[in-house]
């Protein structure tokens, strides 16, 4: 087998990727804005522009490629209810919509506690179990004809397939809906009723079934073309590291969503007000992690026309001390209820420094989190933040481990996607991170800290 086609599916974009599995790389790539739609009952996701996309993409890159296998990766927090008929009983709701916060009080009466799903709990629809609960309540007649309930990745599989399934790294992924170290279903889908509704329960790297006949004909794709199970994205991050690396290590992965996953981290009790969890990897194991949304503050701070900073810009922006502290945006990551504040104000800074100030903010936020994780070894970043030199020179300051990155693959997610796929000769091309880092840089990390645990300690007082 030599190319796989993936489809990922990312918060705020989705692409389809030609993947050689002899090279191990993308050879094309297709993308498109991953909208959220307002009509309807509450925000959701344009999922037939989706799916148009992804149709009109199969096709012209199949054209040119020839795909072999489809894999399928997508962001968490999502859970698609299905009809009878196998059509949307609900829209597929938007995560960040407030509208479950409604009937928090109720929900946490029923959720099961943090020991037993390592998952924390989070505001809007953050929790798979919380959008399913806020449904049942909200649009009981809608809800009533669920027949069936799928993880995210595994509804693209049903459409390319027809195949009902879910799959462990989305299951165990903040959703309250699984036990990781007992590898089942949690007490809140028994204690709910939606046991009966859940599909099958497969691995990742399992066939699903083939591609159907129909969309053969539509794409151009071969008969018979096996289309993979998929995966939850910042577990594909992971997978290609899983696969080639010895443990102890660290994969950040980093896209709207800055995900840690610590294999092999120091035993510790995790703090679920601090966005801590348990993930499940594509082996099945459980796996401490974090997160916060640093790529979607990297958005809001910086825009689309950042400047990148030089080493010198970096190095006097670490010497005068200009620092942003947490939190952007507010709810979520290590210091969920801190108000982000410049400390020597964000009008007097020009474009790079501006962009040093965030990259040194968003390591040291990643840092924050590992400490939290009890994280070892060797640090690896994935995705757009292993392009930024101010973010890894910075990470590398605060841990005062070994940072890695892939300067030419700056989404790990389609790769990881690919490993999934038998015959893939997986590699990771990482690169240490080159030069020497100013002991400035671990001062600064030092004050930042301190900084950063007073600013939440004087918000929590007031």
């Amino acid at each position: 087998m030599r190319v796989v086609g993936v489809i990922d599916i990312g918060k705020t974009n989705a692409k389809v990727a030609a993947v050689d599995l002899d090279r191990f790389e993308e050879i094309a790539v297709r993308k498109t804005a991953n909208a959220v739609l307002t009509d309807g009952p509450y925000p959701h996701f344009d999922i037939e522009h989706l799916w148009a996309f992804v149709l009109d993409s199969l096709a012209a890159l199949n054209a040119e490629h020839a795909f072999e296998a489809i894999s399928i990766t997508t962001h968490g927090a999502t859970a698609v209810v299905l009809d009878a008929a196998g059509d949307l009983a609900l829209p597929v709701l938007d995560y960040e919509y407030v509208g479950p916060d409604g009937l928090a009080a109720e929900y946490d009466a029923v959720r099961p506690p943090f020991s037993e799903t390592g998952s924390a709990r989070l505001p809007m629809g953050l929790n798979v179990g919380a959008q399913l609960f806020w449904q049942q309540k909200t649009f009981p007649d809608d809800f009533a004809r669920v027949s069936s309930i799928l993880t995210y990745a595994q509804y693209w599989t049903y459409r390319l397939t027809g195949v009902l399934c879910n799959e462990l790294t989305s299951l165990g992924c903040h959703t309250d809906l699984w036990n990781p170290r007992a590898g089942t279903f949690s007490s809140l889908v028994e204690r709910q009723g939606w046991r009966p509704l859940f599909a099958p329960v497969l691995k990742a790297s399992d066939i699903a079934g083939t591609l159907r006949p129909e969309l053969c004909a539509a794409t151009g794709i071969a008969a018979e073309t096996s289309v993979y199970c998929g995966i939850h994205d910042s577990n594909a991050s992971l997978l290609p590291h899983l696969l080639t690396r010895a443990s102890p290590f660290t994969v950040v992965s980093t896209g709207t969503w800055v995900v840690m996953l610590a294999v092999g981290a120091e035993p510790k009790p995790l703090d679920e007000h601090r966005d801590t969890l348990i993930n499940v990897n594509a082996l099945g194991d459980p796996v401490p992690s974090a997160r916060f949304m640093g790529g979607r503050a990297f958005q809001l701070l910086l825009g689309e026309g950042a400047v990148p900073a030089s080493p010198e810009v970096e190095a006097a922006v670490a010497k005068g001390g200009h620092m942003l502290l947490p939190s952007i945006p507010e709810g979520s990551g290590p210091f969920p209820a801190s108000k982000a504040i410049w400390t020597t104000g964000e009008k007097a800074l020009g474009p790079a420094e501006r962009f040093a100030v965030v990259s040194f903010h968003l390591a040291l936020m990643t840092a924050t989190c590992l400490d939290l994780i009890g994280a070892r070894g060797e640090i690896v970043v994935e995705g757009p933040f292993a392009v930024n030199t101010a973010y890894l020179r910075m990470l590398a300051a605060a841990t005062g481990r070994p940072v890695f990155a892939d300067p030419q693959n700056v989404t790990g997610t389609s790769l990881g996607a690919a490993s999934l796929v038998a015959g893939s000769k997986v590699r990771t091309g990482v690169q240490p991170l080159a030069g020497e880092v100013p002991e400035s840089f671990a001062n600064y990390a030092r004050a930042w800290r301190k900084a950063a645990l007073d600013h939440a300690g004087k918000e929590k007082r007031l």
